[in-house]
């Protein structure tokens, strides 16, 4: 039976530089051997696989690989991406403050496109930016989880939910978990529980009127 390439999408993956993209791509050990260097742009692209109740599925996620210290990405980076994750660090106010920036870049060059926020470092306690707080993803239509890469908490919500926006099927599983390093540290169940009810509540707050992010 001859070898059929799994559907591929481009996944641009942005956010202020230490918020830890690198390491969340590279909690998908299948990705770790495959990553490929486009030079020209100073960016890795690592293929993460999954296998769903439809079939196989890939991802290939365009890492900034720190360029994002020189100001702004080339738009040779987002062209013709097919979805984004857009993280911070719950860690550290400043890099929530400039998600409108990523996402404004972002939707400029992929206009439509599935984009889910993600809230980096959510197994670390001193957490700044507080789940009521973050309603950036209400203001434009995004998904938003907590995440932490290092615990592996979460990790797989993103792609889960770009794969069923990209596919148009609500009802693909993921039906086998990647490789996954083993988490580096544990997240406390009770207080990933209590900001899920934080962030649920947070939902029904009506947003602020002033669109502060122009």
């Amino acid at each position: 039976m001859a070898n059929v390439e799994p559907p591929t999408f481009k996944l641009v993956l942005v956010g202020d530089g230490g918020t830890g993209k690198t390491t969340f791509v590279k909690r998908h050990l299948t990705g770790e051997f495959e990553k490929k260097y486009i030079a020209t742009l100073g960016v890795e692209v690592h293929p993460l696989g999954f296998h769903t109740n439809f079939g196989a599925i890939c991802f290939n996620t365009w890492d900034t690989a720190g360029q994002e210290k020189f100001g702004g990405l080339r738009d040779g980076y987002y062209i013709n991406g097919q979805c984004g994750i857009i993280m911070f660090d719950l860690t550290s106010r400043i890099t929530y403050k400039n998600v409108p920036n990523w996402h404004r870049d972002l939707v400029r060059v992929c206009e439509n496109i599935p984009i889910v926020l993600c809230g980096n470092k959510v197994d670390i306690k001193e957490r700044k930016v507080k789940p009521k707080n973050i309603d950036f993803h209400r203001k434009k239509s995004l998904q938003y989880y907590d995440i932490s890469a290092k615990s592996n908490y979460n990790f797989e919500k993103p792609f889960l939910w770009l794969a069923r926006k990209l596919v148009g099927n609500p009802s693909l599983e993921f039906v086998a978990s990647p490789a996954l390093a083993p988490p580096e540290v544990a997240v406390d169940p009770l207080l990933m529980a209590e900001y899920a009810n934080e962030l649920n509540s947070a939902v029904t707050v009506p947003l602020p009127e002033e669109d502060d992010d122009l």
